[in-house]
Parts: structure tokens; sequence; C-alpha cells
């Protein structure tokens, strides 16, 4: 039975507008997302209870800043355990990235168990109606040109769209018959949530920058991240490692000791190993075995059905980069699958999605492929000296202020794809979450989207007077002290710059151009 009351025993449905498989945080993410827009959402989920697993266990600095956009980041910062900011890496080199440059009010990744980011989404998506069946595995997926019908255990449900937010090994992806092509993992280490007994002066006391959490002794490489009390986050596993040759297509099969249980045993001689024999395994509270593959979709959308999330992309988990990669993906997605369900999308607006996010997906396995060779737990002479000049250029402001926007999420943007030569430099770029002046007081940008909508903001009295804007669109007439370099910007749900201009008046039929080709149909 789910938290809102829902027993999938006895549940059937003859329709629903989408079905999201995967109650992860994509997932989940996305839910919230369509719910909000009032889209009648369905989320499968095959496990019958949340894993309360560590996982990925940090958001990212522009993923604050879009949970905080739905009033969704306070939740989260409430569950926070207290302690010193500590800045992000890349790669674990010993130098903090600075994202104070981005003009953002969260420069930190904020640190938090996977299943508690897992448990605020569904609180949200289950308030706002969505509904979450857990316990119920999808067996087969069938679309035609008008859905897709979805089967599942103890029902059968028709959908206008499906998305498989189902993680590295997909089951939708799989009855689909898509490759996902890419690289096999060479490296393979546990992931495991544990309780000390006893530690040893070689045991931290507090989080602190990733490089000084590694710890490597007796072909063993190791990262214990304390988590208040006797908790802590293990991950560990051997400095050497497979050879890499076989490049073969291999998904599902690739590891077949992925599966393979993770022993208390094998955690405990590890801590030993590492850590001195004076650190004692309390308990195991979990434990998983990952590797660094690296594979993406070649397209995120397959008739009705999506991808999001792992199920679309995996990488080496260096960076804190997956858990966010997924909650992007479902803010993009959100918004535009809800209008193309409502029938007010403008042509094209649902694949600009695989459009947008793709390259995005493909940055992310870049650089964490990078950070892997950065990162090797047994690097040769010449990696080491790769390191010390990366180390080196990561002290430089601009080198840092660069690696700093491409880890955190703030420098993305989504250039233009209508091909037009001319656009204003804020279009496709977020919108720092600044403070502005309406009749009624001061507000933040950022409480202007609590309702899923586009935000057209009037910074100059730009924006005449009585012109036709669909209900989809927020029009605010405001004032910015700390100036937006445009005199009026139309803001897409997920934060990013549609259209801007510094005219006053603006050009009303440009700024109407923008909306019906880009957010909303016109009447």
């Amino acid at each position: 039975m789910t938290e809102n009351g829902t027993d999938n025993e006895t549940w059937t449905a003859a329709g629903t507008e989408v079905v999201v498989v995967g109650a992860g945080p994509a997932g989940l993410a996305l839910a919230c997302e369509l719910a909000l827009a009032g889209i009648d959402t369905l989320v499968l989920e095959r496990l019958p209870r949340r894993v309360e697993q560590v996982k990925g266990g940090a958001i990212q600095p522009r993923t604050a800043e879009l949970l905080e956009l739905r009033g969704l980041l306070e939740p989260v910062l409430r569950r926070t355990a207290p302690g010193d900011p500590v800045g992000g890496h890349f790669a674990a080199l010993p130098v903090p990235l600075d994202c104070t440059p981005w003009q953002t009010r969260h420069p930190f990744p904020i640190v938090l168990p996977q299943w508690e980011i897992e448990e605020v989404l569904e609180k949200r998506a289950i308030a706002l109606g969505a509904r979450i069946l857990r316990g119920t595995a999808v067996r087969a997926v069938d679309q035609d040109e008008d859905g897709v019908v979805v089967t599942a255990d103890g029902l059968q449900v028709r959908a206008r769209h499906l998305v498989a937010c189902d993680g590295a090994h997909s089951t939708v992806r799989r009855l689909l018959g898509l490759p996902f092509p890419g690289r096999p993992g060479t490296h393979r280490a546990v992931l495991a949530d544990i309780r000390l007994s006893a530690v040893s002066p070689l045991v931290p006391q507090k989080l602190g920058h990733m490089s000084t959490l590694i710890r490597r002794a007796e072909g063993h490489w190791a990262v214990l991240a304390p988590l208040g009390g006797d908790r802590y986050r293990f991950t560990f596993g051997r400095t050497d490692r497979t050879d890499g040759t076989d490049r073969t297509d291999r998904t599902d099969q690739e590891d077949a000791s992925r599966d393979s249980p993770v022993t208390r045993e094998e955690i405990a001689e590890v801590l030993r190993s590492v850590y001195g024999e004076e650190t004692a395994l309390g308990a195991v509270d979990n434990s998983s075995r990952f590797t660094d593959a690296t594979r993406q979709l070649e397209q995120y959308r397959t008739g009705r059905v999506l991808f999001a999330g792992d199920a679309a992309h995996v990488h080496p988990p260096l960076g804190a980069q997956g858990l966010n990669l997924g909650i992007q993906d479902a803010f993009n997605l959100g918004w535009k699958l809800a209008a193309t369900v409502r029938g007010h999308a403008p042509h094209g607006l649902l694949d600009s999605y695989h459009a947008e996010r793709h390259p995005v997906g493909a940055q992310v396995l870049h650089h964490t492929s990078a950070q892997r060779v950065l990162a090797d737990p047994n690097p040769s002479e010449d990696v080491a000296a790769l390191r010390d000049i990366v180390t080196d250029l990561l002290r430089l402001p601009d080198a840092n202020r660069h690696l700093a926007g491409l880890m955190s999420g703030l420098s993305l943007h989504y250039p233009p794809q209508d091909g037009r030569p001319r656009h204003h430099p804020l279009t496709g770029r977020r919108v720092p979450d600044t403070e502005l002046t309406l009749g009624t007081g001061t507000v933040r940008l950022s409480a202007l989207f609590a309702a899923g909508h586009a935000v057209l903001l009037d910074l100059a009295g730009a924006v005449p007077v009585g012109l036709p804007l669909p209900p989809q669109v927020d029009l605010v007439r405001a004032t910015c002290t700390d100036g937006l370099a445009a005199a009026a910007v139309l803001i897409r749900p997920d934060g990013y710059v549609r259209w801007a201009t510094d005219g006053t008046p603006a050009d009303a039929d440009s700024l109407l151009a923008a909306i019906a080709d880009h957010l909303v149909r016109l009447p």
C-alpha cells in the first residue's frame, strides 16, 4: 500500500494521462511537475518500499535553485545535518570549487541522503494528486499512435504517455528493445551505509572536502563519510582493476558480479585494512555494488514513451552528478509534457526535451570520463603528473569558475533551436534569484514560479498594457535593484530565459511569437 492509501492488489484503472515508471528522484520530481499542472499522473514502482540508502547524497547548486522554484528546497533543508558548508570537487582534486561568481544563493552542495530527498518529493507529489503504487513491476509496454498500454502487477492501464525513470537497468528500455550504447564498467566498487562501534584516529569525525576523505591502503581505496552519531557512508574498491579491454556492447549482463551480495566480512576487512584494527563494524544498514559504466540512449523519446534519469544515461559516480541530472531532466520535461497532454503545446515542444537534455547528458558523460582518469585509485606516473597540472589550473579563478559552473549546473544554458541569427544575450540562460520590488513589497524571483507557469517579468514598463497573454504565462511588473540587463524577460517554468528585450516599449510581435513558438499556442 502506498502512502496515499492506494492498494495495488485491488486498484485498477481504465486510463490515466501519464504513467511514470520509477519512484526515484527523477520519477518523483516529474510526478510533482505533472501533478502541479493538473495532469492525472500514476507512478509505478517495482520495489515495495523505499530503500533508505544514502546513494546520491548531494544536491548541486542548480538543482537547489530548481527545487526552490517550487517551494521544495525548504523541506529538504530542514532535513540536513548542521555543519560547515564544503565546496564541490572535480575528480576529488584538492581544490574546492567556488560557485559564488555564478550569483547563486546556494553556492555549496547540500548533503542529504537520497531517500530523504525522495521522501520530500513523494510527499509533495501525493499532496498535488499524483498516485504512487509500490510493489508494482511493469511486465509489458505496448504503444500506438494514441497512447501507451502498460501491463504491471495487478493492473493494466492506458495512458497518453509513459515516462521511464526506472534506472540504469530500465525494464521499459529492455521491453522496447532499445540499445544502450556506451562503455561497460572497468572499475567495481561497493557503497554501504554502516554503523561503527569503535573508531581509530584515522576515521574522519566530520564531513570535509572530498579530497580529504579518500584513503588508500593494502590494495584498497575507501571514502568514509560521517553522517552523524555512529552512522557512516562507506564507499570502497580495489586499487587494481580489470584491464577494460572488452568493449562489446553488453548492458544488463555486463557485470555478473554486480548483484552478488556484499558481505559483512567484506566490509569489515576493508575497514580494518584502511582505517586500522581499532575500527570495528557495528551494523550494515544496506549495501550495493556499482560500476563506472558510461552509456546514453540515442533518443530520449520513442513515440509516446520518454526516458529520464538513469534510464536515459549512466556515468561514473564522480562529482555528485547523477541525482541532479535526473531531477533537471524532470524539470525540463514536466512542463513540456503537461502542455502536450493538455493540447496547447506548440509543434515540436515535446521533441525539444531530447534536443536540450541529450547534449547535457552527453556533457556529463564526457566530464565524468575525464574525472575517471584523474581519480584513478592507482594512477600511472603520467596520470599523477596530469593531476598536478589540473590541480594548479583549478587554483586559477577563471578555470575554477568554469569547472564550478560545469559541476554545479549553474553554467548550463539551452541555445535557441530555431536557427534565428539574433537573440538577446540572456536567451537560454538561467536567471539568478534576485530580489524584486513590487507594488506590494519585495519578493524573490524564485517565489514567482510556485504555480509552475512561465513568468513575463516587466522591469521597465516595457510590456504594453492589455497585451493578450495565455493563462500559462504570469505577467509581473517589478523593479530590480540588482539589474537583469534587460527591460523585460520571458522566463520558462524551469527558470531559463525564452525571450528578452532591452527596448521600451517591447516588440509585442516578437514576444507573442516567442510564446506561441516555444511555450504555449495562443488562441
